[in-house]
């Protein structure tokens, strides 16, 4: 038996991998492609906010999206630079 839905969530997956990385990235061969997926599924999962959660990560803590006043924000790069995860410094 089928699932419609489940193809669905799965097309959705795919096509933000492709608009947010691949279309964006050179990819020269399989070894670079499973490097570069593990580290955006790391960032999809453990970083990226998702409205779904309340823009939270699927699997990270809510984080409170505006930093206080006088407290400054890190930017971390990923992926080259294509990626940036942002949090507040220490």
């Amino acid at each position: 038996m089928r699932a419609p839905r489940a193809n669905a969530y799965a097309e959705r997956w795919v096509g933000t991998v492709r608009r947010e990385l691949l279309d964006r990235m050179l990819i020269f061969g399989h070894r670079h492609l499973q490097s570069v997926m593990t580290e955006y599924v790391d960032h999809y999962n453990a970083h990226r906010p998702h409205r779904s959660l309340g823009q939270a990560p699927a699997f990270g803590p809510a984080r409170t999206p505006v930093a206080p006043a006088g407290r400054r924000v890190v930017r971390r790069h990923r992926l080259g630079g294509l990626i940036g995860e942002y949090s507040q410094a220490a």
